[in-house]
This record gives structure tokens, C-alpha cells and sequence, in this order.
């Protein structure tokens, strides 16, 4: 039988960074984000509803002029409030199904006032 053997500070090694973080800044990591989908400027946001392949319907809103950082914020936002999946990318966030209407009501209350719905 193995005789076991105790684990004490020597067996640890020192671990050195190339990484040119310092302690201000690693603490700044942790900290709280700000909220994603603060509005600077009011964009014109368009929501069209697509029939794709299959005959699956998708709401997409385009006109977002933000960071990628913000735009994945505000879609995670909205794909919580309308309980469906979807994706955003290229100033666009695209949700899979038909809510169009729950889309338009949500992004004039939480700062873009110039949402519209387009097409048929």
C-alpha cells in the first residue's frame, strides 16, 4: 500500500504573468457592468417579420448602432422577455417565431423611441 504524504506550501510554485494587468485593473473585472442597454443616441430601429425556409417566421429589428457588448445585452434582454432563442450580429437582433408586436412595445420603452414596424 501507497503511504499518502501531506500537501504543504513547497509543493506549490510560483506563477509569474506576461499579462500587463495590473491590480487596479484586474479589479476592475469583477466590478458590476453598467446597464448594457443605456441609450446614447436614438437610433431608427425597423422590425420586419421574415418567413424562412420551412415556413418558420422570424422578427428581426435592425438599425442598431451600438457596440457588439450592448447589442448582445439588449437581445439577450429581449429573448428573455418574448421566451424565444435568437442571435444578433451586424447591428441586428434576430428572434426566432412571430413577436413583432412584444419587440416594438419593448424597445419604445427602454429608449428608442423611433422603433417601427416595416413591410406588410
Amino acid at each position: 500500500m501507497k503511504k499518502s504524504r501531506r500537501i504543504s506550501s513547497e509543493d506549490f510554485s510560483m506563477v509569474y504573468s506576461t499579462n500587463s494587468l495590473s491590480n487596479e485593473s484586474i479589479g476592475s473585472l469583477f466590478e458590476e457592468p453598467q446597464a448594457l442597454h443605456t441609450k446614447v443616441n436614438p437610433d431608427r430601429i425597423r422590425v420586419h417579420l421574415l418567413r424562412l425556409k420551412g415556413g418558420k417566421l422570424a422578427s428581426i429589428a435592425r438599425g442598431f448602432q451600438c457596440s457588439d457588448e450592448t447589442l448582445q445585452g439588449l437581445a439577450r434582454s429581449l429573448k428573455q422577455k418574448c421566451g424565444v432563442g435568437g442571435s444578433a450580429k451586424e447591428g441586428e437582433i434576430i428572434l426566432q417565431g412571430d413577436c413583432t408586436d412584444k419587440l416594438v412595445l419593448w424597445l419604445k420603452d427602454n429608449g428608442y423611441p423611433d422603433t417601427k414596424r416595416s413591410g406588410g
